[in-house]
């Protein structure tokens, strides 16, 4: 089992940035990361090893933001104020998300998940490769074809 501790004072900012590209909301990006590191902590013996910790830990995240995401749909809230957009935004946007989504999922790994973190983490190449034991350059041209990949996906 990992030292917790170092877990956390290794991989907290990575987390918390890939959690604030889910939600955009600094302070509900920290909230999450807080949860996503509780429920990891009290999750780490079941941690076998097959991907990264890294991984693991942004699975979790994305995990804690779904559930948030439910929760305030479940209490009915009102989104934040702010630009309304109008129902044809709404459904292209939801329509390019999912496509984008589905030809995501269907990304062989680790190209997947490498642009995931790239692209909604904002993680840097040295922080992915880092993530997957390997070097920036290896991050650098994974994501490079993991884009190439998704456009022919799209297309």
């Amino acid at each position: 089992m990992p030292d917790f501790t170092e877990v956390y004072r290794e991989y907290f900012a990575g987390v918390c940035r890939y959690v604030l590209a889910l939600c955009g909301d600094p302070s509900l990006a920290e909230e999450i990361t807080q949860e996503t590191f509780f429920r990891s902590l009290a999750a780490i013996d079941g941690f076998r090893g097959d991907c990264p910790l890294f991984a693991w830990l942004c699975r979790i995240a994305r995990n804690c933001w779904l559930d948030h995401c439910r929760e305030h749909r479940r209490r009915g809230e009102e989104p934040p104020e702010g630009h309304v957009p109008s129902a044809e935004e709404t459904y292209l946007r939801r329509e390019e998300a999912r496509a984008a989504l589905a030809g995501l999922d269907r990304l062989a790994e680790p190209y997947g998940e490498v642009l995931r973190l790239r692209a909604l983490g904002g993680l840097s190449f040295r922080d992915i490769g880092a993530a997957y034991g390997k070097n920036e350059t290896w991050a650098r041209v994974t994501c490079f074809r993991a884009r190439q990949r998704l456009k022919e996906e799209m297309e």
